[in-house]
């Protein structure tokens, strides 16, 4: 039984409640790790910490250079690391280990690739057009952040929130799920092994509560990052108001996925079962509305329904397994009150809509993959997001009625659309009030690519050069060449 500390300030150490609580794998059923339960207290800790190594310790000193190196090096060891890490996060959120494995052997290009950034900081001077001025913008680390980071791909979003943090100059509080810490405090050891100066990374587990609610709104954060529900972010967001504090927000959505009928359909299938079904469903950019066409619908439903049959359901450690169990019991008995919701509001259920059984599944959150069709885009399993393997199927007509579908939802974080059409696909891409619009394709993301959402999708920008400027300040320089007195001291100059 693996039993963890909090990592504050360069050093392992006990939670001040002395108290742990226990993770459990959502495959077997076991507790595996105890995870230390944090409280205001060790968030004060931590928050003083992060403070001195940005403003007294060697952190603050270092050239932005030296800063990229350790960058560089913390992506060497996340490298070396990775199949021991995806593990661990298979074991604590029962997602893939072909997922998970693939996530964790692309995390080190978000280090690599914003430790290049980070000596890329520039100001500019300006020609200002008063006489006898010089006049200069710099930008400077916006100061201690709170990374607040979700159960589904926990050191995803800590490569996402923390890399351009850490390239600004910025020092950071990391905050994981309290269902997937386990990954977060391995991780956290590499960045001691890369060299990090202490209180640049630091690690504070626990409940919401009592210690992401406390991190939040902590007079010493300057700027909170978080993944979550919308309803949770919207949460942050007030709480972060309250002390004035910059915000980003990634959060959930209901994104749908266009076919057109002349598509290849063959293409579109695949790109759908991935939107879907991968990740058991549990992904803010899951494309859980399926817009097709009416002319093909019947057609691509029925291909689709024979493709999910042969999905398999199991360990989720095991390579020829496609689909895992939900990873926490209360997003398990989320999901299996939608389909309740789904079949009261006359939905129609073709495919799967139970909980799973078979062989090696009793003891496991396993949910079938389901697919409903007769959905209207105004039900509730077509305005709310499940975070689960639940497909609502809609029909349109036209490319008009296609995007009113479309767009009619709170969310607005992604959206598909498969069609051969090249000026289709660029009237959709304008149309479509999403962050991200995949076309031929789905579930693409790079550290080169901007990542967010509009609408109650959230806030902000991750990954890409826009992640950037959540981390910086800009601040403007003004010297006077001239000896002269000025005339009205009371005067705007």
């Amino acid at each position: 039984m693996k039993h963890y500390q909090l990592f504050i300030d360069g050093q392992w150490c006990d939670p001040a409640s002395n108290e742990w609580f226990d993770t459990m794998n959502p495959y077997s059923g076991e507790v595996w790790a105890h995870i230390p339960r944090g409280n205001a207290q060790d968030i004060d800790r931590a928050v003083m910490a992060a403070g001195r190594a940005l403003r007294e310790g060697p952190w603050a000193k270092m050239t932005p250079s030296q800063r990229g190196k350790l960058m560089r090096r913390l992506g060497d060891l996340v490298a070396e690391n990775a199949d021991r890490l995806a593990e661990i996060e298979v074991r604590d959120n029962g997602k893939l280990l072909a997922e998970m494995g693939g996530q964790l052997r692309y995390h080190s290009e978000w280090w690599y690739y914003f430790g290049g950034l980070a000596d890329k900081i520039e100001g500019a001077v300006v020609p200002i057009d008063k006489p006898e001025m010089m006049a200069w913008t710099t930008q400077q680390p916006v100061g201690v952040v709170a990374a607040l980071t979700a159960w589904n791909s926990p050191l995803l979003f800590v490569a996402w929130k923390c890399a351009p943090a850490i390239a600004a100059g910025c020092t950071v509080i990391i905050k994981p799920s309290e269902f997937t810490s386990a990954s977060t405090l391995e991780f956290v050891e590499l960045t001691r092994e890369a060299g990090f100066p202490d209180g640049v990374f630091n690690v504070v587990t626990g409940f919401g509560t009592e210690t992401g609610a406390q991190l939040v709104s902590h007079p010493g954060v300057s700027k909170v990052t978080f993944t979550g529900s919308d309803a949770a972010g919207a949460a942050v967001y007030q709480a972060a108001a309250k002390t004035m504090k910059r915000v980003s927000l990634e959060l959930g959505g209901k994104s749908p996925n266009i076919v057109f009928e002349d598509a290849n359909l063959e293409a579109a299938l695949a790109g759908v079962v991935s939107g879907i079904f991968a990740a058991t469903g549990q992904t803010c950019i899951a494309g859980s509305r399926l817009l097709v066409q009416n002319s093909i619908r019947e057609e691509f439903v029925a291909r689709l329904i024979e493709m999910a049959r042969t999905a398999k359901i199991g360990d989720p450690m095991l390579p020829d397994v496609n689909i895992g169990p939900i990873t926490t019991p209360p997003q398990f008995e989320k999901v299996l009150n939608y389909i309740s919701i789904a079949k009261a509001e006359g939905a129609r259920c073709v495919l799967g809509g139970r909980r799973a059984a078979g062989e090696g599944l009793a003891e496991g959150l396993f949910v079938e993959p389901t697919i409903f069709v007769d959905v209207k885009n105004d039900m509730r399993i077509a305005q709310e997001e499940v975070f689960g393997p639940i497909l609502s199927v809609i029909g349109f007509d036209t490319e008009e009625e296609a995007i009113g579908i479309g767009n009619n939802v709170v969310y607005g974080l992604a959206a598909g659309v498969w069609t051969r059409d090249v000026a289709r696909a660029l009237r959709m891409t304008r149309a479509l009030e999403v962050g991200t619009v995949w076309v031929n394709t789905y579930r693409a993301v790079s550290y080169m690519m901007p990542f967010g959402g509009i609408k109650r999708s959230g806030l902000g920008r991750e990954s890409g050069q826009a992640a950037m400027q959540d981390f910086l300040e800009h601040k403007s320089v003004w010297i006077s060449t001239s000896d002269a007195i000025p005339g009205n001291p009371f005067v705007l100059r």
